[in-house]
């Protein structure tokens, strides 16, 4: 390396200029009220926040969220239980996401698209021509190099003065008198937010169950996959920028639940324990391993709309449609998937109140937790939709801060002139 030669002096000096170059990030991220620690037997240290939104999960949705609320002028911190932002395309190593296009154009573009893109342009590679109908659907998926895209996603965070708090989860959720009172733990952390609105982008609306308002789930939920590569001896591994879904391995790892803790552990251990078995009867090395099985199904909210597969496979047009969302019924069971692909010509929309909880004020969703049924769901729950769902929420929850209101009372011509400022493309035509 260019500096394995430096002495003692210089290594002090390039050491003195990172943890000054943190501590400038940290302080430009937001400034919290840190109490100062009492060196007590309590290990944890208290940090109070105040924000206008808070983003619960870093995942596909909730990245995104952040980025559009911060754009719009909110201040904004997100909570992601992991170590990087991204979920399913990063932890869960399913870089592959779609899809932007239908029907010879393109049909989600905004913040989610300009990620994938710059991600693509970075690492040297190509984009999907979307002008062309492919012949089949995961043709115009975009390969994307995760690792450069969780990268991005931090950049642009922090250019839009989001706050990022990692390896924090919420612990109890209380109205109060201007929005929400959330205590958060982490490890050595607890974190008190007070904040405006709440967006959950959990996968599987934590949020929304703590506040003991509905969800729904099936007994038995899709597969989950854990993402590999095998190889042999000098075998380079996987190719630069090229997604595991694509170029490697997958196992269904059947049963697998996002609900708590205790089921994500247990689906990663078996997934992992059936890797093992995989590498033993094949005699084959393994070159790469995601940290994390990739789910596909937990709880979804009841919304004040239902997206039914009627509503999805017909192409409806929401009166309040907020954004397009284009890929085939996709249920995964124990025997594989058979996609079942809409019609030529549909498309399907999102509306805003599938985005927000029945009954309730100054909370929004965004991602696979829509309301929706399962089968309607199963199309939904992939990445292309859920970003544009998350720049939803994001303006959304951003307008209702600054107005002092509840989400679904802003004025829907004003989302719509704010999402369509930020790239977003927002349904047109003859609404229902």
């Amino acid at each position: 390396m260019e500096n394995s030669h430096l002495g003692r002096r210089q290594f002090l000096q390039h050491s003195a200029v990172g943890v000054a170059g943190v501590a400038a990030t940290g302080a430009a991220w937001g400034a919290d009220s840190i109490a100062p620690s009492d060196n007590s037997a309590r290990a944890s240290v208290d940090v109070s926040t105040t924000v206008d939104v808070l983003v619960v999960g870093g995942g596909t949705a909730g990245t995104i969220a952040a980025i559009q609320a911060a754009r719009a002028g909110a201040t904004t911190l997100i909570l992601e239980r992991n170590s990087q932002l991204g979920g399913t395309m990063t932890t869960g190593g399913v870089a592959f996401p779609g899809l932007f296009d239908a029907w010879g154009k393109q049909i989600i573009a905004g913040i989610g698209w300009e990620l994938v893109r710059e991600t693509v342009e970075l690492d040297g590679g190509t984009l999907p021509d979307f002008s062309r109908v492919p012949e089949r659907h995961w043709h115009n998926q975009v390969s994307i190099n995760p690792f450069l895209y969780a990268l991005l996603a931090e950049e642009k965070c922090r250019k839009a003065a989001v706050q990022i708090a990692y390896y924090e989860f919420p612990d109890a959720v209380t109205p109060s008198a201007k929005g929400w009172q959330v205590d958060c733990v982490g490890f050595g952390t607890r974190r008190r937010v007070l904040c405006r609105q709440i967006i959950d982008c959990t996968g599987g609306a934590e949020v929304v169950g703590k506040l003991n308002l509905p969800r729904f789930r099936e007994e038995e939920t899709q597969p989950g996959s854990i993402l590999f590569l095998l190889g042999q001896a000098h075998d380079p591994g996987r190719r630069r920028g090229a997604p595991l879904q694509q170029h490697g391995h997958r196992h269904y790892v059947h049963g697998a639940d996002s609900s708590n803790s205790r089921t994500v552990t247990a689906a990663n251990l078996s997934g992992r324990q059936a890797l093992l078995e995989i590498i033993r009867q094949e005699n084959a090395r393994l070159m790469h391993l995601q940290p994390e099985v990739s789910f596909r199904e937990s709880y979804r909210i009841h919304g004040e709309t239902v997206i039914t597969v009627d509503d999805y496979t017909a192409g409806r047009i929401f009166d309040d449609a907020v954004c397009y969302a284009f890929y085939p019924i996709d249920l995964h069971t124990r025997t594989g998937v058979r996609p079942e692909p809409l019609t030529t010509g549909t498309v399907a929309t999102v509306p805003l109140s599938a985005l927000i909880p029945k009954g309730s004020r100054n909370l929004l969703v965004a991602g696979r937790c829509v309301s929706s049924d399962r089968l309607a769901n199963s199309a939904l729950r992939v990445q292309a939709p859920c970003m544009a769902m998350g720049q939803a929420a994001g303006a959304a929850a951003a307008l209702a801060a600054q107005a002092d209101t509840t989400p679904g009372e802003v004025p829907f011509s004003d989302l719509v002139q704010l999402l369509e400022q930020h790239g977003a493309i927002v349904p047109r035509g003859e609404r229902s």
